[in-house]
């Protein structure tokens, strides 16, 4: 597989240059999914843009989502015709765009599909993230028949908690991605 075959999807607001998926594009060449719109995202765009990067990949892609991302990666899934395209997912924290708190500033977001992907998919939770409850990314882990990897106390798993390049959810991801879609 290509570096430029392993998708990196962020959330709202895109991710900043010290998060771990910036790292990862700069470090492995891993490719940025770009929304045209990264401060008042639009459901259905997203959903767009990542359907034409996907159908324009030379090879299957693996998907690197973070927060919003994820949230993409479930509505992309339950919509597109081209599921096949994708070999895994990865998925971390995922912000629950059904919260009070969220819903008025990302209305087109809600409901979240709560169906089983079709690809193998690791989804990654901490239990103190402020945008998910612990027990509402447990629900999405079983809904979205993702395996699940509890990363204890991580708060939003970004640039705000600190993990630099993130090399033990590189280390993760990759083992997953050898055991799942290859």
């Amino acid at each position: 597989m290509k570096p430029s075959s392993t998708l990196l999807l962020p959330g709202w607001q895109n991710s900043t240059p010290d998060h771990w998926q910036s790292h990862w594009e700069a470090v492995y060449g891993y490719h940025r999914v770009e929304q045209h719109d990264w401060m008042t995202p639009k459901r259905g765009d997203w959903m767009a843009r990542l359907e034409e990067v996907i159908l324009d990949a030379d090879e299957p892609v693996v998907l690197v989502a973070h927060s919003l991302g994820c949230i993409l990666t479930a509505a992309w899934a339950s919509h597109s015709k081209n599921t096949h395209r994708v070999k895994a997912a990865f998925l971390v924290a995922p912000g629950d765009a059904e919260r009070d708190a969220l819903r008025d500033i990302l209305p087109s977001w809600s409901p979240i599909p709560m169906a089983p992907l079709p690809f193998p998919s690791l989804l990654v939770g901490s239990q103190d993230d402020p945008y998910c409850p612990f027990e509402r990314v447990q629900a999405m882990a079983l809904a979205w028949g993702s395996d699940f990897w509890d990363l204890g106390h991580a708060g939003h798993i970004n640039a705000g908690t600190g993990l630099g390049d993130w090399p033990q959810g590189h280390e993760k991801f990759l083992q997953f991605v050898d055991l799942k879609a290859i």
